[in-house]
Parts: C-alpha cells; structure tokens; sequence
C-alpha cells in the first residue's frame, strides 16, 4: 500500500508541474484470431526513449470506438504504449444495444474465443518495439472491463489489470494461486448494471482467492461514467448510463497511480 501511495503520489506531482511534450504516433495494426482478422489502435510517444511498458485496452459492448481509441492515446501521453484491441473482428462496432448485446454475448459466453482473441492483441504489444515486453498490463470499460478481469481469473500473464464500471459477476471464479495480476475496479455507486450483490459477491471471491485487489467506489457515478458519449445513449435508448466528468477524471487518476506502482517500481 505505501508503495501505491507513494506512486500516486508522484503521478499527482508530475501532473501539477505542467503539460510535458508529447509526439504521439498512432497506427492501426491487423492480427488474426481463430481464422477471424482484427483491428487494434496503436498509440506511443515517440519522443520517449526506449522501451516503456504497455496497456491493452478493451472497449465497451460498442465495439473498437472513440472512447477506446482516445483512452489508448491518453496512456501513449502517460509515457505507455497502448493497444486499443478489437474484440469482434475487422473493427466491427454496434450502432444498437441489441447489436452490442449479441456481440459481446458471442464473446462472453465462449471463454476460449474470448482468450483467444484477446492473448492475439496481447501478442502484437508484446512484440512492439516500443515495448518491454516484461511489463505489461491491462485496462477495460464496461464489458472491456470484465474481459480483463476474466483474464485475470485464468491467469494472465499481466502486471495489473484495472477495470471501468465492469462486470463483476463470473462462472470462473478465482481460486488461490489463480491470479497473478494485482486488480484494480473502478465502480460507481449508483450503477444499476452492476448492482451492489455483484459487487460484494466479487470482493468475497477476491479475499477467498487471495487476490491482490482494490475497488474504489466514486458517489453520484452510473455505469458507463467515464464515456463523454454515455448521456447521448442513455437518451437515444433509454439506457440506465450517464457520464460523470468528475468521476471518469478521479478514476483515471487513480488508475494512473496503481500503474505507476505495478509497471515501473
């Protein structure tokens, strides 16, 4: 914990001390999975030298959009490199609930395509230049974040791994020795999609587990707090999701500290 504290400490006072230079270059890279091609997003700053650590990032139930993207991009300023992952194939991305629903039901609901799909966009960070291949982590938003943790759960060869307003609930429940990623869950308190069952449900998993986690809860915040599109949705499809810009700021400072301790300590 001291170490942690001390992390975000150091994070806070970088960001206090002004706006550094950035170069940041982006790129989209195909890989294939199980015969289905995909599209990831790219981002690092090339004005930082050598190999950094890197992040995977998996989007929400919408597919590879500007939320995924645009968070790759802000760790590729936080000195990462990032990997926006697709997790449907060829870049695919819903228009529709129902659409979203089905597709990421297909990937929830089939554990190996799910890892598969996911260990393929692992496998294309690892291997960037700008990476150190030793370090890596990931985060995920909304259905992003309870692929993470399911990863976790299997045993992922990840540093960290932090979820946004996930899902909690799971089939495969960690065992101890399961888990080798210190977690991190973002969750608000007013989040009608993951009610607070899941989330004690999944706090007792973790202690039995003998997991290294925390769970932060952030007032007033509802699912799907840290997407800027999150009121526009909820008012087109009457969608119990709302952005919180307070919120979504404080959550990615945190994860900003908890990365700083589990990637460069």
């Amino acid at each position: 914990m001291t170490r942690w504290i001390a992390a975000f400490s150091a994070c806070l006072l970088l960001a206090a001390g002004g706006a550094q230079a950035v170069d940041i270059r982006t790129e989209t890279v195909t890989y294939t999975a199980g015969g289905t091609e995909f599209e990831g997003y790219i981002a690092h700053d090339a004005d930082v030298d050598g190999k950094r650590p890197g992040v995977l990032v998996v989007h929400e139930w919408w597919g590879l959009d500007a939320h995924a993207r645009d968070r790759a991009e802000a760790l590729a300023e936080a000195g990462y490199t990032a990997l926006a992952l697709d997790m449907y194939g060829q870049g695919r991305v819903a228009d529709h609930p129902d659409e979203a629903g089905a597709m990421a039901g297909a990937v929830r609901q089939n554990m190996e395509r799910m890892k598969r799909r996911f260990t393929a966009a692992e496998a294309v960070l690892r291997e960037h230049d700008t990476v150190d291949a030793d370090r890596v982590a990931a985060i995920g938003f909304c259905f992003g974040g309870g692929v993470v943790l399911e990863m976790a759960r299997q045993g992922a060869d990840l540093e960290a791994v932090v979820s946004f307003h996930g899902t909690l609930t799971t089939e495969n429940r960690a065992r101890p020795g399961d888990v080798e990623a210190a977690i991190l869950v973002l969750h608000g308190e007013d989040d009608q999609l993951v009610p607070e069952e899941d989330v004690d449900a999944f706090r007792k998993e973790m202690v039995a587990s003998a997991t290294d986690f925390r769970l932060v809860t952030y007032p007033d915040a509802q699912h799907a707090f840290t997407n800027p599109e999150a009121d526009r949705y909820a008012e087109r499809f009457d969608l119990p999701i709302g952005y919180n810009e307070e919120a979504a700021e404080a959550s990615w400072q945190e994860m900003l500290g908890f990365l700083e301790a589990e990637l460069r300590e």
